[in-house]
């Protein structure tokens, strides 16, 4: 028997910085499991304040990191607001926001993970329920803290052998001996706005400027090489690994940029491709801002003998805010939300922490 709609918003700040995704949503069960429908969605992009901002708040001292959390979360609460009148939506119908904020710090061996956006802020200018922090209970049990978008997948999207999000990393997840494995296999918006920047574009629109780039197979090799892509699971990526890791190899390259770039989306696609390789053929469910990414996706069809499937663009662009008002229906639900197969926490937990009960 169908049950109630829980109408909710999902919020998501990706690394990539793109911008604030809002997505309105209904979660729904009946005997076939979980349902969902994405009412209405969009992309605040943010100004160029905001991208510095975020991009450089790990640099801040403790006072000022705090004033931007708050303002950070007020900010998050004021597009609510405009939002919800912008879609004709009552404030007094919305069960909750579930609000992933903005990542800055991200070391689970140093057990840190922290994501900006203070909740009681958002709660404060919205006054709608909110769940937030959905990310420190998980590392704080032992586990990765990421990623967390896999339990959605299960529940959401079983339909598909793999599902893929290229955001500011490309992120898997599927499912092993009955249980849902998934992990960060490579940084890829995050180094492709990198470098796009430095030949004067916010990105590379369809990959046309990497297309006209050349592989490098000494650069290619090194970045290979890099030992994260032997270890096993679970794994995830940050900030600081890229910015240890990736950006002083490419930064000593004397190729050309567009060569640079050209090279990049190989090892991407090289990277991708392992990591799905011992599998039978099967179908990959391809999200997030790269999948708009043509040249990126068709290369990757080129080297994967698994098939891409692009979904629906409010998919692609809205899975995670889908996922994360997901999350946080599963936590106002009292059930596991973080899975341990996933994370390497010590157990399942249900996560995020509630302000405005």
């Amino acid at each position: 028997m169908k049950k109630e709609k829980t109408l909710c918003l999902g919020l998501m700040s990706g690394t990539s910085l793109d911008g604030l995704d809002i997505a309105l949503c209904h979660f729904w069960t009946d005997n076939q499991g979980v349902n969902f429908e994405i009412l209405a969605a969009e992309t605040v992009s943010y100004t160029h304040e905001w991208r510095e901002k975020l991009a450089n708040a790990q640099h801040l001292a403790s006072y000022d990191f705090c004033l931007l959390n708050n303002h950070f979360g007020t900010f998050l609460g004021e597009q609510v607001n405009v939002f919800l009148e912008k879609w004709g939506v009552n404030k007094a119908e919305v069960a909750f926001i579930a609000s992933h904020g903005h990542t800055v710090f991200h070391n689970p061996k140093a057990a840190i993970t922290l994501q900006i956006g203070d909740g009681t802020a958002l709660y404060a200018k919205s006054n709608i329920k909110t769940v937030y922090d959905f990310r420190r209970l998980d590392v704080a049990l032992g586990g990765q803290g990421a990623p967390l978008v896999p339990v959605g997948d299960e529940l959401l999207f079983s339909n598909y052998t793999f599902c893929l999000n290229l955001g500011g990393f490309a992120n898997i997840s599927y499912s092993e001996r009955k249980q849902r494995i998934a992990f960060d296999i490579v940084p890829v918006n995050m180094v492709l706005n990198h470098l796009s920047q430095k030949i004067g574009l916010q990105y590379d629109e369809n990959g046309k400027a990497t297309s006209r780039g050349k592989v490098d197979p000494e650069l290619l090799e090194k970045l290979n090489l890099l030992p994260y892509y032997n270890s096993r699971p679970p794994k995830s990526l940050g900030r600081e690994w890229v910015e240890q890791n990736i950006y002083p190899k490419l930064d000593a390259c004397s190729e050309p940029v567009e060569d640079i770039m050209r090279t990049y989306v190989e090892h991407i696609c090289i990277q991708i491709s392992n990591a799905i390789a011992g599998f039978d053929p099967g179908n990959l469910l391809v999200t997030g801002g790269g999948a708009h990414n043509k040249f990126l996706v068709e290369r990757l069809q080129e080297i994967t003998m698994h098939q891409i499937i692009v979904p629906e663009k409010l998919i692609v662009d809205y899975k995670e805010a889908l996922i994360f008002a997901f999350l946080g229906w599963l936590k106002t639900q009292s059930r596991v939300n973080a899975l341990a197969s996933v994370t390497g926490a010590c157990r399942d937990s249900v996560s995020g922490i509630v302000v405005g009960e």
